[in-house]
C-alpha cells in the first residue's frame, strides 16, 4: 500500500497513485472504498484474471473507469470490452456483470442522487 494513503481513503488536497490503493491477489477481487458520502461513493478494485461479478442490478448509475488491464462488462445482455484508459456508464436498474480478461484495476463511482 502507498504510505501516503490514509487507511480511511484519499486525503484531501494531496495526490496519490491509483495503483497504490489496491494490489492484485491470486484468485481474488480486492476492493477499497476511498470516498463514501450520502450522495455516492468511489471504490477502487483489483481483479485477478478470470475473476468477476455475476449479473446484478443497482438502483443507482455507476461509472466504471478501467485503470489497467482488460475486462468484459455486459450491460442488459450487450457485451463491452474495455481496456485501461476507457470507461463506461452502467445505468441504474439495468442488469450488468463483469469478468476480468486479464488482471485489471478499475475505479467505480456510484451516484446516488
Amino acid at each position: 500500500m502507498n504510505p501516503e494513503i490514509s487507511p480511511k481513503g484519499l486525503p484531501g488536497g494531496r495526490s496519490a497513485k491509483i495503483s497504490g490503493f489496491v494490489s492484485y491477489q491470486d484468485g481474488a477481487i480486492v476492493s477499497r472504498e476511498i470516498i463514501k458520502k450520502p450522495t455516492g461513493s468511489v471504490t477502487i478494485f483489483a481483479f485477478d484474471e478470470g475473476q468477476g461479478l455475476s449479473e446484478h442490478t443497482a438502483p443507482f448509475d455507476a461509472l466504471v473507469q478501467v485503470v489497467e488491464g482488460e475486462t468484459e462488462i455486459v450491460i442488459s445482455g450487450h457485451p463491452h470490452r474495455l481496456k485501461g484508459g476507457e470507461m463506461i456508464l452502467m445505468p441504474a436498474g439495468q442488469p450488468h456483470a463483469l469478468k476480468a480478461l486479464t488482471q485489471f484495476k478499475m475505479i467505480l463511482t456510484m451516484i446516488r442522487s
